[in-house]
């Protein structure tokens, strides 16, 4: 049986789990996702995902762009423009997003939309409580 350090050094050397250490960061894949369809300002991520609060869409951004899978743009203008928008590496992210779309939608529609997690965490909830 393989110990815990020995599992930690497997997983740090395994792709999925390098590229989940990503991805997996809450609003990241959104962020893929909406930057796939085309370059976008702060403000227009952040009209667009639902929620999120300003530190946390600027702090996503960084690691992001600390990871190279994010260029931000700035433009000589006055008032000065930033624009946000995916690297190479982060165009090759946009088939993983797309797979977990299509799975969401076959497997999981009942979920998708806020009205389905809604219902589901309604129904998780009722569950718990019987």
């Amino acid at each position: 049986m393989a110990t815990k350090t020995e599992n930690d050094a497997a997983n740090a050397e395994c792709g999925v789990c390098a590229t989940a250490e990503i991805l997996c960061s809450k609003w990241t894949a959104i962020i893929v996702r909406d930057l796939a369809e085309c370059d976008s300002r702060f403000c227009e991520l952040e009209r667009s995902l639902d929620g999120i609060s300003p530190r946390t869409l600027s702090l996503r951004l960084r690691e992001l762009e600390a990871n190279g899978i994010v260029e931000r743009r700035t433009y000589a203008e006055v008032p000065p423009r930033v624009e946000y928008a995916l690297t190479k590496k982060g165009e090759a992210l946009i088939p993983i997003v797309d797979a977990m779309r299509t799975y969401g939608e076959q497997w999981l529609g009942e979920l998708c939309g806020r009205e389905g997690r809604q219902a589901a965490r309604a129904r998780t909830k009722q569950a718990v409580a019987a």
